[in-house]
């Protein structure tokens, strides 16, 4: 169960938008994992948590690479999808990057936490 959870977390924090869950229904069901378990650990990315996440993640990715972070002005009343490439584009080296390495990171210390838990609780 520890393994399907930091599975699900490290798939939620991944730059994969959009498919989260249904990559984490895939590899829990490639890998034979609880899929219920795997599922709860890719929504650790939410509505609420996924934009202070990503955000983090992309600061984390700009810092290792040496990209100069700011978040672009936009005119959200007159945005195209050419604006958002032009003002985003910069940063989507940084965000893979810096997303990975938070979900890797997290997935392991959630691994090491939910092990540690479920060992206490059997006694």
């Amino acid at each position: 169960m520890a393994l399907a959870f930091a599975l699900g977390v490290f798939i939620g924090m991944s730059p994969l938008l959009g498919v989260h869950t249904v990559l984490g229904i895939i590899v829990a069901w490639v890998f034979r994992l609880n899929k219920f378990v795997t599922v709860v650990g890719v929504y650790i990315t939410n509505p609420w948590t996924i934009v202070p996440i990503y955000t983090f993640g992309t600061w984390v990715g700009a810092k290792l690479l040496g990209v100069h972070w700011l978040m672009p002005d936009i005119d959200w009343a007159h945005l195209s999808m050419k604006d958002i490439i032009h003002s985003f584009g910069p940063l989507l080296m940084p965000f893979v990057i810096g997303s990975t390495i938070l979900g890797v990171i997290s997935g392991g210390l959630s691994y090491i936490l939910v092990y540690r838990m479920i060992r206490k609780s059997r006694g």
